[in-house]
């Protein structure tokens, strides 16, 4: 505890005296930074970025991706994402929504203008990406997107609009690809949902693209994650991505394994060669949120808070595990 003080201090005193000398903290491991050049930024949204200090060469990729009423750095550290970036090694890119463009700070997953390829907040994701890759050694083969509510179907439209960039994705209390149009419908997937047949989903996502050519190239990992007492988002939804999911990538919606895992029912789904693709999160009793699971231990994480819900499993390790993130 000592070495962790004295360590902070240091980091403490590091900042004040490049911000003393005019420096910009951009240049700075270890300490979230806002970048405000990375393009045209039709969305306009804001881009914040942790590089902890054991940063790997080349390095993973995580973009975060906040909920309604949140902003982007105390959710990615609450959430633990930050905790497993110094642990692991691998970088952060945080978008933050502005009340301009949506009052309640949700990502606007439901607007045509704002999920469809090369527009609007889609792409201002993606520039924040380019502008990541063109400063840092991060690997094209490592990038991922995870996102809660708004921010889990805003991270569902990048991984059906930009197939071709994400190696994998994780949805907590999300809504599928191309279930929304607008507002009211948007409010229709959350609290009642859709039922699709899996083909009508797979045909959503395909459409994103304009072409099939970028899910040929890249076939992401998804992990998906939602409480059976979700008020917000009607955990029907968790099915229906899981169908959306596992028709894009070709594989059987029959689990491939099944156990409980500190009291979540988790599912795998496997290809034909055993490859896990996607997996299924269910945690009895829990609302609407992100679970985590605060403590010292390895599989700890989180700062209980609004939407942050300690019950026991830290959804941040099992996908950063999913995605082969603590692997050197």
């Amino acid at each position: 505890m000592h070495l962790l003080w004295n360590r902070l201090i240091h980091r403490a005193r590091v900042v004040l005296a490049l911000l003393a000398a005019g420096f910009s903290l951009g240049s700075v491991a270890g300490v979230p930074t806002e970048v405000t050049d990375f393009g045209t930024n039709p969305g306009q949204l804001r881009m914040f970025r942790y590089l902890p200090d054991g940063l790997r060469r080349p390095a993973p990729l995580v973009v975060v991706l906040h909920g309604c009423n949140q902003t982007a750095v105390p959710y990615a550290e609450a959430s633990g994402w930050m905790r497993y970036a110094d642990r692991w090694g691998f970088a952060l890119l945080m978008p933050e929504q502005q009340a301009d463009n949506n009052s309640s700070l949700c990502f606007n997953w439901f607007e045509p203008e704002d999920t469809a390829r090369d527009r609007g907040e889609a792409l201002s994701i993606r520039q924040m990406i380019v502008r990541m890759q063109a400063d840092h050694p991060i690997d094209p083969q490592k990038i991922q997107v995870t996102g809660l509510s708004a921010g889990g179907a805003m991270a569902a439209v990048l991984l059906a609009t930009y197939p071709e960039v994400f190696a994998g994705g994780a949805i907590l209390a999300g809504v599928p690809y191309g279930c929304a149009s607008g507002l009211f419908s948007a409010l229709w997937c959350q609290w009642v949902g859709r039922d699709w047949e899996p083909a009508a989903w797979g045909e959503a996502v395909r459409r994103a693209t304009g072409a099939a050519g970028p899910l040929e190239r890249r076939r992401p990992r998804v992990s998906i994650w939602h409480g059976e007492a979700d008020w917000v988002v009607d955990p029907d939804n968790a099915r229906e991505l899981l169908e959306q999911w596992t028709q894009v990538l070709g594989i059987d919606q029959t689990p491939a394994s099944e156990k409980t895992v500190n009291g979540a029912l988790h599912r795998v789904y496997q290809d034909a060669a055993d490859v896990s693709w996607v997996e299924t999160y269910t945690i009895p009793g829990m609302g609407h949120g992100a679970p985590i699971a605060p403590g010292t231990a390895e599989d700890a994480c989180g700062q209980a808070a609004d939407y942050l819900l300690p019950v026991g499993i830290c959804a941040s390790y099992h996908i950063g595990r999913f995605w082969g993130l603590n692997a050197p």
